[in-house]
């Protein structure tokens, strides 16, 4: 393992040698010395001057660290994240994050597999508390079964969630860790 400096100054370039004999050259956006964490900012691996790629490096997995310019003025401090200039299919990739980490927070396995199923093909279900909420209309209660599901059973959307609840349960009833 390397001798790692106790800081690294934003704005310095570090090349570091990993674990795995990949070398990762680039500018440093962040370190902290108490994990040894070290976030550099490198040229895009899709070749895009207009873009760069971020990589996290966990120092106390590296061979080699070696500083290749030190800046001796630490840079004026981020401009913040304007949400409103990013494009739509950033915007869905985000929120798409955000419903997908709701679904692993304080929920049953079960429920979690269920949300994650419905969520494939369907986009507007949400948590409320332990139940999934599909459309607003259709809430499907622990233990997440069939007879779980509430709603206006004669309206199409509670018809359709309860054939992807049921689809859902009969592949994994039938899935290849149950085949004899």
């Amino acid at each position: 393992m390397a001798v790692v400096a106790d800081c690294f100054t934003i704005g310095s370039v570090v090349a570091c040698r990993t674990c795995y004999d990949q070398d990762i050259e680039g500018e440093v956006l962040a370190f902290d010395a108490h994990t040894k964490m070290l976030i550099l900012k490198c040229p895009s691996s899709s070749g895009d001057a207009r873009l760069n790629d971020v990589n996290i490096v966990n120092l106390a997995l590296v061979s080699d660290v070696q500083i290749k310019r030190e800046v001796s003025v630490t840079p004026d401090a981020p401009q913040s994240l304007d949400l409103h200039r990013l494009d739509t299919r950033v915007k869905k990739q985000i929120e798409d994050k955000r419903r997908l980490v709701s679904a692993l927070s304080c929920v049953d396995p079960e429920g979690q597999q269920l949300f994650l199923a419905i969520s494939k093909t369907i986009t507007d279900v949400t948590w409320s508390g332990q139940n999934i909420q599909v459309f607003n209309h259709v809430h499907i209660t622990p233990p997440y079964k069939v007879e779980n599901i509430r709603g206006d059973p004669d309206s199409k959307q509670f018809v359709y969630i309860k054939k992807v609840v049921e689809r859902h349960f009969k592949e994994c009833a039938g899935g290849p860790s149950q085949s004899p």
